[in-house]
């Protein structure tokens, strides 16, 4: 039933729509000519949970998608926090208010597909016959499940190292040779530090992403069964020897009074960060636009590979992507699914998402938007923008760094996140609060597993 109405979305388009065959490398071509003069623009909504200068951004993506054909009319309309946008959309499905096209953050995974609320983004490209050779196949694993794309990667990032470049050099550490190893922040951390001034050498907010990217890029597994993508998840598999170090590391460095922490909101060390109270931090590569412009003028800032346990552990695994994905609600009419479908091509294509590289930090889905003039230009001058961009491709497309894929990841992030406050608190060991923080996960992976027989 489903591939029949993504047929008949394409079907319209084409008859609607002079836009021309998809390029050689599978992006969308420009208008070529106008639609029919009496043709009223189908329109379509389009909601996001980009805020700030990210926010413009899409803004700016939905005006040029706008202008660039006839038929079709979108609004991008920003729904607050991934969080919130997920439980907007839960509450719309109840009501039947939901748009044609959402942005939702790759947590929620799983959580859109036992819902069977979206349109599985595979069956659009297959009818369309739409080409994903040029996407990165690191960004399209982590939205496929059993074979098939559900979601199309929209804003892509992973964590990097972020450095004040100054610090370093008065220090007496290498301003272009930024710690790969636990041990190497650690040490660095150490000379970094001034207690009297309140400055930490290194600090990372209680945020449970930072603990999956870590145990990833361990090459430790977050669920069992493959991370779930073998088959469904059963239970919790972070309390393993790869995230106790993660966590012991973490408390070395507080006990030392070397780590800082500014609690689980990510905004709190990135302020303190920018203002130079901690030499380092780890990071999304989404805020690289916005570190760039708050150490303007005040210190050169520094990129570099999220830490791994040892330099062995480089070889064998890597980082997860993050951001989010765009999905086509399934219970939309024909003709607002076939513009989200023309919409989804138009903001993945490569000039669009080299613009959305410049403007965010975001690295493009696509791997010919490196070639585009304007993502070249900004990256000559601002070459921290390929720190991201190296960490992916240098990353192995093996289960580890796919991502746990679970109904409960939001609820099993928030149980990390205790767990490790209760580490750095004194409460527990490291295996022991993993231990415990494993078992309660357990209990929310078999209740929700049930709740979707």
């Amino acid at each position: 039933m489903i591939k029949r109405m993504m047929l008949a979305a394409v079907a319209l388009l084409a008859l609607s729509l002079a836009l021309g065959a998809c390029g050689p490398s599978g992006a969308p071509a420009a208008a070529t000519s106008a639609p029919a003069a009496t043709a009223t623009p189908a329109k379509f909504a389009f909601w996001h949970a980009m805020g700030g200068t990210n926010g413009d951004a899409v803004n700016e993506m939905m005006k040029r998608f706008n202008d660039s054909q006839k038929t079709c009319t979108g609004e991008a309309v920003f729904q607050g926090s991934y969080d919130d946008s997920l439980n907007k959309l839960k509450a719309g499905l109840q009501s039947k208010d939901v748009p044609a096209i959402v942005q939702m953050f790759d947590l929620a995974t799983q959580v859109l597909i036992d819902l069977k609320a979206v349109a599985p983004m595979q069956d659009f490209i297959d009818a369309d016959k739409y080409d994903l050779k040029d996407y990165e196949a690191n960004v399209l694993a982590y939205y496929s499940v059993g074979g098939k794309l559900y979601g199309m990667p929209f804003n892509t990032s992973n964590p990097i190292l972020y450095y004040n470049k100054d610090m370093f050099k008065a220090a007496g550490l290498d301003p272009n040779n930024p710690p790969r190893t636990y041990a190497d922040v650690l040490a660095a951390a150490k000379k970094l530090t001034k207690p009297g001034d309140k400055i930490y050498g290194f600090s990372l907010a209680v945020y449970g992403w930072f603990f999956e990217q870590l145990l990833a890029a361990s090459g430790g597994l977050y669920v069992d069964n493959g991370n779930g993508r073998d088959t469904r998840a059963t239970k919790a598999a972070f309390n393993s020897p790869e995230g106790v170090k993660i966590l012991s590391w973490w408390k070395e460095g507080f006990d030392a009074g070397v780590f800082g922490n500014y609690g689980r909101a990510t905004s709190d060390t990135q302020k303190a960060f920018d203002a130079q109270q901690t030499a380092m931090i780890i990071e999304s590569t989404a805020g690289l636009r916005s570190r760039l412009n708050a150490a303007q003028g005040k210190f050169e800032l520094g990129t570099g590979f999220l830490p791994r346990p040892d330099e062995d552990a480089f070889k064998k695994s890597g980082t997860i992507i993050g951001g989010a994905s765009v999905y086509i609600m399934k219970d939309r009419p024909t003709a607002e699914q076939a513009c989200a479908w023309q919409f989804t091509k138009f903001v993945t294509s490569p000039e669009i998402q080299a613009y959305w590289h410049t403007a965010s930090g975001y690295y493009p889905v696509r791997k010919t938007s490196y070639d585009v003039k304007e993502d070249k230009d900004w990256v000559s001058k601002y070459p921290q923008f390929l720190t991201a961009v190296d960490q992916l491709h240098n990353s192995p497309n093996i289960r580890a760094t796919q991502g746990g894929l679970t109904g409960v990841m939001p609820g099993a992030r928030a149980r990390t996140e205790t767990a490790i406050e209760e580490v750095l608190g004194g409460k527990a060991t490291s295996q022991q609060a993993l231990d415990k923080a494993a078992e309660d996960v357990n209990k929310l992976i078999t209740d929700y597993n049930k709740s979707v027989k």
